[in-house]
């Protein structure tokens, strides 16, 4: 059940787009092969010709779809129309939440394609190449001594070099080519795009990660330059030249039965498949730079320990849903970096905030932009312009549609849920009858809690809020710390275990020494809470992903206790 609930409509989705990608590519592959209008280039070029024109079309099919899932106004739009709680509608709106994921598997298809589509083109042009140093009256040297001019020529190598080195002679006559000289950008512009997607270079170097995906722009303008040039060319008379019955006859072209071939190069295809998508992006972007120009106003920066600052800002009509984020932008840095923040704040709170941690080039240039280094802070007019584009959703909004639910933290990826448990405080203080969510256990493992201190603050703040109101049974929660106490340390939280609050977060509930033992806790999460419907939802590593998708699965209506775990996965 667990199965069926986390995985099947992830699978016929890529089940459907591979059998797209594949039907397009059989089609295309069969009509190249086969049809009579392509007998005399498919005779020239050889059994790459049906090859590259098939992985050409799933190439053009893979560049229209692969700017959907970047469309980030799109997502959340989508992700609205399906706000309910039917299953499968609520199952559609997850597979939203993975577009990321879809757009890197839609980018790994465009680099298989395009290798193929390459290799392919280069037996072509080595076998062009054969046909036009042909010396004898074959059918080879008839076709590729057709004039290079009008509609006659079906072979685009001009001259044959013998000796040339390398094959460089080769190589510049199609880079001579409009076909050659934007297939070498585009691939150039591609490699330089994948290849800075890397997590490390993300993680590490996000400004280089940042400016060469804005080489899609040159990518996608020599896409649609890339078929203009004509190169693979068609019979256009095949109705005065069958060319199966008349190719034997070749030497005595034309005759009345028979009359030359002409031909004309196939109409470049690609601006149907992506005119549609570039303009939905299009219009992504200008949405982006209205709301850059709509103005933000810095009400509030808060120094945290470890190098971590909070923004408090407010903005006309701005509304968000808990665990959503936004991108920012500080023109005073870089007027084209766009960096991505969950918001820590939630709904109820007059201004919406979020927590910066200073690692980077442009996390410390931001808190030194609005005076966290100093001892009193700026004032209103010394601020930083700021922009903001979003608010966005993610799958921790979906937590207020379940009785029962589950948050796992890993590390930073604690953030998306300050937001959630602060809202979760405001309601229940408000005693709020519309909350469906009757209890939460929250796990929280990391190396070290000093840089999350905030997140301390927070949760003692809602434990004590519980404590008062007597439903300290609504939240079960652990803080897990995987390494980083000395020896002085161990002693000292040792000492101190028969404390009532804990020596390391100051919270009343104490801290667990190592990784959680996840089978242990579904199984009892699933043994108290027979027959519920769970949301699971995670922020953090794929290592720990993978473990916590398994035993959603696993630990799905087992023993028939009918507890289903539906998993919930971060990302943006």
């Amino acid at each position: 059940m667990g199965l069926v609930t986390n995985d099947v409509i992830r699978w016929l989705i890529l089940l459907a787009w591979l059998l797209a990608c594949g039907i397009a590519w059989l089609v295309t592959f069969i009509r190249y092969n086969t049809a009579d209008e392509f007998y005399y280039t498919r005779y020239l070029m050889g059994a790459g010709l049906p090859v590259a024109r098939a992985c050409a079309l799933v190439l053009n099919l893979n560049s229209m779809l692969i700017l959907f899932p970047v469309c980030r106004n799109l997502i959340s739009y989508l992700r609205g129309s399906f706000e309910t709680r039917e299953f499968y509608r609520k199952n559609i709106r997850r597979q939203l939440d993975k577009n990321i994921t879809f757009h890197k598997l839609l980018a790994y298809a465009i680099m298989v394609m395009t290798t193929v589509h390459i290799i392919a083109h280069c037996f072509n042009m080595q076998n062009m190449l054969r046909a036009k140093q042909e010396t004898d009256e074959t059918l080879e040297n008839t076709l590729s001594n057709f004039p290079q001019t009008g509609d006659r020529w079906v072979n685009p190598i001009k001259n044959a070099p013998r000796n040339s080195k390398l094959g460089f002679g080769l190589i510049e006559q199609v880079i001579a080519t409009t076909a050659g000289w934007t297939g070498a950008v585009l691939t150039l512009a591609f490699l330089l795009m994948i290849s800075s997607s890397t997590e490390f270079l993300r993680r590490s170097y996000f400004e280089t990660f940042w400016y060469s995906h804005h080489l899609f722009v040159l990518y996608y303008a020599m896409l649609l330059a890339h078929g203009t040039g004509g190169l693979v060319r068609r019979q256009i008379n095949t109705a005065e030249h069958d060319p199966k019955t008349c190719a034997e006859h070749h030497r005595d072209w034309p005759t009345d039965q028979c009359a030359t071939p002409t031909f004309g190069g196939s109409a470049a295809a690609s601006w149907k498949w992506c005119i549609f998508p570039l303009c939905a992006y299009f219009l992504e972007r200008l949405l982006r730079v209205f709301r850059s120009s709509q103005n933000v106003i810095i009400t509030k920066v808060v120094n945290h320990p470890s190098r971590v600052i909070e923004l408090r800002m407010s903005k006309k009509n701005f509304k968000a849903l808990p665990g959503q984020y936004i991108f920012m932008k500080c023109p005073s840095l870089s007027r084209l970096q766009w960096h991505p923040f969950t918001l820590t704040s939630a709904p109820e709170d007059k201004y919406f905030s979020v927590h910066i941690r200073c690692v980077g080039d442009w996390t410390n240039g931001l808190a030194e932009a609005v005076g966290a280094l100093l001892q009193e802070p700026l004032p209103a007019s010394q601020l930083p312009r700021i922009a903001v584009d979003g608010p966005f959703g993610t799958s921790s909004t979906d937590i207020f549609g379940y009785r029962v639910a589950i948050c796992v933290a890993a590390g930073i990826g604690v953030t998306p849920f300050a937001s959630v448990l602060k809202s979760i405080q405001y309601k229940l203080t408000s005693q709020d009858e519309n909350m469906l969510l009757k209890k939460v256990y929250f796990f929280w493992v990391c190396s070290d809690t000093q840089s999350f201190e905030w997140f301390n603050t927070q949760l003692g703040e809602l434990e004590q809020c519980l404590t008062e109101m007597g439903r300290n049974d609504f939240f079960d929660y652990a803080v897990c710390l995987t390494r980083g106490w000395s020896l002085s340390q161990a002693k000292n939280i040792y000492l101190q275990e028969e404390q009532e609050l804990d020596a390391i977060t100051g919270l009343m509930q104490k801290t667990h020494y190592g990784r959680p033992r996840w089978p242990s806790n579904f199984a009892k999460i699933a043994e108290d809470n027979p027959g519920e419907r769970i949301g699971v939802f995670f922020c953090g590593p794929k290592s720990l992903s993978h473990i916590l998708h398994k035993c959603c699965n696993e630990y799905s209506n087992r023993k028939g206790r009918g507890t289903i775990f539906v998993y919930n996965k971060e990302n943006f």
